[in-house]
């Protein structure tokens, strides 16, 4: 038997009959920072985590854009259960002020803490995650759902098919995999698929692998989020380096606004973020990048050698006032955003946000049209649990739709859906007093002076070329000090 005690983990009782649950391990989706947290946690509450990652590496998706620097420092970057494990093997601790790329997290972190012995062996790579369910009932059946196993269905790199058990699952798989299409309607455009080679999704390394695609060209980058701003300011420096190199912008939204963070350095949680919506700014100003408001891309067709951006152009905030507008380009750069992709889950039972297809509960707390990144509450398995007990979605995942992640707010998830899956409710329940980054950074700072020896892993200001998105590092002293770590 088991009780619930009205909490949505099955908690099991300890003067009952064994369940069907017990012994096997704790799925963890996804070798992402997340989901490695998770892990840890896991192991240190006694429980038995076993990781499933589709790449051939863990992190395999931040891989992708190692060449980007974060927004906020090291010290809201790590899980404080995860750099005790670290510390207690001898690693060295990053400068907390100090701003991480994507190589910087993945060396200096995610490998080290994937190769310690009491993970190492936990992880199993190239293993795809294909369904979830209940071992022995579809979506329909209720009686007893909540005394069996998981199963959950996995590929290997040879596509052969096998079923394990699990007590719980934790999907902290991300929506890396699944960007936003170029499509006003959310939907793909018109010929967008029969374009893709000349689309880029995501973050390409415009300074580095992918210069040649860009340099000398005529790119149109279309979001007006951080990975926007990201590749329209490396663009700018390839502008500078290559003669030909220009750039548009198209936004879809038609009313002046900060179309970045909060607009300046000043106003925003992360004076980095900040600091793009300035440079941005500067750069409309001087007509080096070409900005359209107020696009709402219908169409991707090929023009010659180019691809035309074809839909209409709002005047005002009017969405029935509009004219036709086609757009060229060399390359299109596809920075819409992302969104979850909730198919392996389909014979369990979730309670989704309808519009952001987060869980119900944490919808309103992430509203991209109420909050930032730095405005989002602290919260846990209350605000992230589904109908289904024991399955829950951690990471940028669970935000579904929403841009208001920072890793940090993933560790601090994690934390409470392993304290509920131990069966410490009050544990589960507990929030930090303040802002949720200011305490985490606080608790990393502490450990991190512990792990400190005279020649640190990373320097204390990171270096980079004037111009280019990594000249933002070495700048998180005023944020990290007056805004996250009092």
């Amino acid at each position: 038997m088991t009780r619930t005690n009205g909490h949505p983990f099955a908690i099991e009782d300890p003067d009952a009959a064994p369940s069907a649950r017990t012994g096997l391990p704790v799925v963890v989706i996804g070798a992402g920072p997340v989901g490695l947290a998770a892990a840890a946690h896991l192991l240190d509450r006694g429980l038995e985590p076993l990781v499933l990652e589709a790449g051939s590496q863990v992190g395999a998706n931040i891989a992708q854009w190692r060449h980007v620097r974060l927004f906020s420092p090291w010290c809201l970057a790590l899980d404080p259960v995860s750099v005790r494990l670290l510390g207690q093997a001898g690693w060295t601790g990053p400068d907390p002020d100090a701003l991480p790329t994507g190589a910087d997290l993945l060396e200096h972190y995610l490998q080290p803490l994937a190769a310690l012995p009491a993970l190492a062996s936990r992880i199993r790579l190239n293993t795809t995650v294909v369904a979830v369910a209940r071992q022995d009932l579809d979506k329909v059946r209720s009686p007893g759902r909540d005394q069996l196993p998981f199963l959950v269905r996995v590929r290997d790199r040879d596509g052969r098919l096998a079923d394990l058990q699990a007590r719980a699952v934790l999907d902290a798989s991300g929506t890396w995999t699944q960007p936003n299409p170029l499509g006003a309607s959310g939907l793909p455009a018109l010929g967008e698929p029969e374009t893709a080679s000349q689309i880029a999704y995501g973050l390409p390394d415009i300074g580095g692998r992918d210069r040649n695609r860009y340099a000398g060209r005529r790119t149109v980058v279309v979001g007006a989020g951080h990975s926007a701003a990201t590749s329209l300011l490396a663009l700018a420096e390839l502008q500078r380096q290559a003669p030909g190199t220009e750039v548009g912008w198209a936004v879809r939204s038609a009313t002046p606004r900060p179309l970045v963070g909060k607009g300046s350095a000043e106003a925003d949680e992360l004076p980095a973020r900040g600091r793009l919506a300035t440079d941005l700014a500067a750069l409309v100003e001087a007509g080096r990048i070409e900005l359209v408001s107020g696009f709402r891309i219908h169409r991707v067709e090929p023009a010659g050698d180019r691809v035309r951006l074809a839909g209409d152009q709002m005047l005002g905030d009017d969405v029935l006032q509009a004219q036709d507008l086609a757009v060229e380009a060399d390359a299109v750069i596809a920075a819409t955003g992302f969104r979850p992709d909730h198919a392996i889950a389909a014979e369990l039972r979730l309670a989704l946000e309808p519009g952001l297809e987060s869980a119900a509960a944490l919808g309103p707390l992430i509203d991209p049209n109420v909050h930032t990144c730095g405005t989002v509450p602290a919260h846990g398995i209350a605000e992230l649990a589904h109908p289904e007990p024991g399955y829950v979605v951690v990471g940028m995942k669970s935000y579904g739709r929403a841009p208001t992640f920072l890793l940090a707010t993933g560790y601090q998830q994690v934390r409470s859906v392993v304290a509920a899956l131990a069966g410490d409710q009050a544990g589960a329940a507990r929030r930090d007093q303040g802002p949720p980054a200011a305490a985490l950074c606080a608790r990393n700072r502490d450990l991190l002076a512990s792990t400190q020896r005279p020649r640190q892993l990373l320097p204390s200001v990171p270096t980079a070329t004037s111009g280019t998105t990594a000249s933002l590092g070495g700048t998180a002293a005023d944020w990290s000090a007056g805004t996250c770590c009092p």
